[in-house]
């Protein structure tokens, strides 16, 4: 019983000597960003590469923050031509790798990236439909073949 609160003691006064001497909390914990399998994509007009993300002491870090960091290592004037996706985190934390794209200008992202990754990072907004519209409708189109088909679906 002696032992218990004198753990319990211990721990609060090292609690209390980490608060005084100002631990970093979790943003402020640094992290080491490294870029490999540089390309530059004169075709989609972008630069690709493999990011890996050291964060020690971190579950891991937000892409709002990589994406500034990124921005200042390759002099980017615009954040929101820099896309980073496809993050995993390496078994026992610390190491996150992932994919990033920085496109030449804003015009460009628009027009090669995918409508779910703009829509991710706010430059184009979701469609929103009921979930039951869309079974009808899916369902109504299994009854129909060639033209009749494409008129309720609303393509080509």
């Amino acid at each position: 019983l002696v032992l218990l609160d004198f753990l319990r003691v211990t721990r609060l006064v090292h609690q209390q000597q980490g608060a005084a001497q100002g631990s970093p909390s979790m943003s402020e914990k640094s992290c080491t960003i490294r870029t490999r399998k540089f390309l530059t994509n004169r075709l989609l007009a972008r630069k690709q590469f493999i990011t890996d993300v050291l964060h020690p002491g971190r579950p891991n870090v937000p892409k709002s923050e990589l994406k500034e960091r990124l921005a200042k290592m390759y002099d980017v004037r615009d954040p929101n031509c820099i896309f980073v996706f496809g993050f995993r985190t390496q078994f026992g934390g610390g190491k996150s790798t992932g994919f990033g794209l920085i496109y030449d200008n804003l015009d460009s992202a628009k027009k090669f990236e995918p409508k779910y990754r703009l829509v991710r990072n706010g430059l184009d907004t979701r469609e929103q439909r009921s979930r039951k519209n869309m079974k009808e409708r899916k369902n109504r189109t299994k009854k129909l073949r060639g033209a009749k088909k494409s008129a309720v679906t609303g393509k080509k």
